[in-house]
């Protein structure tokens, strides 16, 4: 029996007992699948170990790449690359355009095809590393990559502004036209800044890559969900954020440049100002979890010394005002778009 309530993304349907929805089986084996290619990737690492790199020469070096690519190298980390981005991007566009699937609490045979789609090149790219090595790096900047995850973190932050605000469960003055294009083309940007993050690397076993490689391999499950209710799951969306705090952490902990506060505090400062508010929690729960974000910044800034708690609004900041750039960016467009349909209408008249 389906229950349907005026917003599409509430469709809800009622199971007979002992049935388990298959789009919630999906979610729960895509994430052991990730895991379980996560310790295949540490387990087969060793073979990379005697590859010669050249030495780290700063924070614009991505230092895992060959010091003479060649022909191969290149030539399968890009078609494979554009082989499973357009994979991705045809079957988001029959899901849409062609199918215009509405949301269910089951698989769409599309989903069950980007499953497999993402499983598959995923195997590629093991193969791939463990031959030829090399991924985008040798060709494209790593601030291309860093500088997709950071659009795609803002542009959640964006889209979900109706349902959960942004400021503390205030919704930020955005126009309708700008959700409901952000909504409706999400899709094409976060598999593209998925899958060409996945291909910039080559699968090696450091401990940065295996957290950031899972962490990709979770956004691609998430990619592969769409028009599925697991898919819209606020606890599952909200897990998929907070690992950017996790990840980011972790990454500068190994790094061992001192400077993880600015990424623990800058994304747990976004959870408590944004992402706490749209998962229903109680007052009483918001004003703890705000406590103790306060109270450890005041226990590790009182020795690591008040200058330098700008640290703690750095990345809100920088995210915040991205959003609205981003909303800008998306009026702009828009506008363009009707100004140019409006005069192609009077040309034809």
């Amino acid at each position: 029996m389906t229950v349907t309530t005026r917003h599409e993304s509430e469709t809800k349907t009622v199971l007979p007992p002992g049935l388990t929805r298959r789009d919630m089986l999906a979610l729960w084996g895509g994430i052991a699948f990730s895991a379980l290619f996560t310790g295949l990737i540490w387990l087969v690492g060793g073979r990379l170990d005697n590859i010669e790199l050249l030495p780290d020469s700063g924070m614009a070096w991505y230092y895992w790449q060959l010091p003479e690519p060649n022909f191969w190298s290149q030539a399968t980390a890009w078609g494979f690359y554009l082989g499973h981005q357009l994979s991705i991007w045809g079957l988001i566009y029959y899901a849409q355009s062609v199918k215009k699937l509405r949301y269910t609490n089951g698989l769409h045979k599309v989903n069950v095809m980007a499953l497999a789609a993402n499983a598959f090149f995923i195997t590629l790219h093991l193969v791939q590393t463990h031959i030829w090595y090399d991924g985008l790096a040798q060709d494209v900047s790593i601030f291309t990559s860093q500088g997709s995850v950071i659009v795609l973190l803002v542009w959640v932050l964006l889209m979900e502004n109706n349902r959960r605000g942004l400021f503390f469960g205030k919704k930020a003055p955005i126009s309708k036209e700008v959700m409901r294009f952000a909504k409706e083309y999400h899709g094409y940007f976060f598999a593209w800044a998925t899958i060409y993050t996945f291909w910039y690397h080559p699968m090696v076993s450091t401990s940065g890559h295996l957290i950031g490689v899972f962490y990709t391999f979770l956004l691609m499950l998430q990619g592969s969900l769409f028009y599925t209710r697991a898919h819209v799951n606020r606890w599952w969306t909200f897990a998929l954020e907070f690992m950017v705090l996790i990840h980011g952490t972790l990454v500068a902990v190994m790094q061992g440049n001192g400077i993880w506060p600015m990424f623990f505090f800058g994304f747990a400062g976004i959870f408590v100002i944004t992402q706490m508010h749209g998962l229903g929690l109680p007052l009483r729960v918001k004003s703890i979890l705000l406590a103790i974000f306060a109270g450890l910044v005041l226990l590790v800034y009182s020795d690591r010394g008040w200058a330098q708690m700008n640290e703690v609004i750095r990345i809100p900041i920088i995210d915040y005002v991205l959003v609205f750039v981003l909303a800008g960016i998306f009026w702009v467009g828009l506008k363009i778009t009707e100004k140019v349909r409006a005069h192609r209408q009077v040309i034809r008249a």
